[in-house]
């Protein structure tokens, strides 16, 4: 198919994209410029978690049936208007150069580059090895899903609550959940990853049955995996409200306690599924639910 390439006006910037009408998911048909139109309807509640953060692209060239690939450094032929910041890896001491999309047009250029996935690390480009706060993702193994994982955030609540803290959720945009203790204080991941790997090991020693912390696929089955890694500098994790490269055109979507607790009394797990357009239609409501993960100023707490 030949490329039919136009150029559209996004804020103060000019653009050139092309091949909007290219399918990425096959089976609601939607587009290459659905995609970049999502990005911009978005952009208001999506910027501000993306402001100053180091991205990693996930790009799928042929849509969400084709190969993709991850990229940390920023493609060289990026228009002026991308900034970039350089992070020295600790492993070989190289610096890489990542994407900052701090505006809108910078969201739509990464649509247009096939990125559907936007990946974010929980420090700053500033302050790299200093988390805004603790995560932990519940991953669903084999013979369990994201009502399993709904138990297993509630529990996780209740223990922050104890604790004099609050935290936020959201859905992966896949097959789990992913809970937020925001701290935005000053704290290290030297303090925060020991931390995070002590409540996850304590939810296994409580529940074996049903929770595991250590990432073997085997171990997973019939458990929601804690995964408690992900707090390093090295790691990443989806970015709220982005796109996910799924059947259909899912979202990372922060929720509420509410309707984690109205889903496990439904026995739904349909409730805690979103697609592109029910994400635009909550931000509309709701406004950002996931606000507090950049504004709430917390210590992290001791555990008994």
């Amino acid at each position: 198919m030949a490329s039919t390439k136009q150029t559209i006006a996004v804020g103060n910037h000019r653009l050139e994209v092309s091949n909007l009408a290219k399918v990425f998911y096959p089976t609601t048909e939607f587009t290459k410029g659905d995609v970049i139109d999502y990005y911009r309807a978005i952009s208001g509640v999506l910027l501000p978690h993306l402001k100053g953060r180091p991205v990693t692209l996930k790009r799928y060239p042929d849509g969400v049936e084709g190969f993709s690939f991850y990229e940390k450094s920023c493609p060289e032929h990026r228009p002026s208007f991308i900034k970039t910041v350089a992070i020295r890896r600790r492993r070989d001491d190289k610096d890489v150069n990542y994407c900052q999309l701090n505006t809108e047009a910078a969201l739509a250029w990464a649509a247009n580059l096939a990125n559907l996935e936007l990946h974010v690390a929980l420090g700053s480009a500033r302050a790299p090895h200093k988390p805004h706060s603790v995560v932990f993702d519940l991953d669903p193994g084999e013979g369990t899903g994201v009502l399993e994982c709904a138990e297993v955030a509630l529990r996780l609540r209740r223990l922050f609550s104890e604790l004099e803290r609050e935290a936020v959720v959201k859905t992966s945009g896949s097959k789990g959940l992913q809970l937020y203790l925001p701290l935005n204080t000053r704290v290290t991941y030297e303090d925060t990853r020991p931390w995070a790997k002590a409540v996850a090991t304590r939810f296994e020693a409580e529940t074996p049955d049903a929770i595991v912390s250590k990432p073997s696929k085997e171990a997973r089955r019939g458990r929601v995996f804690i995964d408690w890694s992900q707090n390093h500098p090295a790691k990443t994790t989806v970015c709220v409200y982005s796109l996910r490269a799924k059947e259909h055109p899912t979202v990372s979507t922060p929720v509420t306690w509410d309707e984690i607790e109205s889903a496990l009394d439904a026995g739904d797990p349909e409730r805690l599924v979103f697609t592109h357009d029910e994400v635009l239609e909550r931000v509309e409501s709701h406004g950002d639910l996931f606000e507090p993960v950049r504004s709430l100023k917390q210590r992290l707490p001791k555990l008994d």
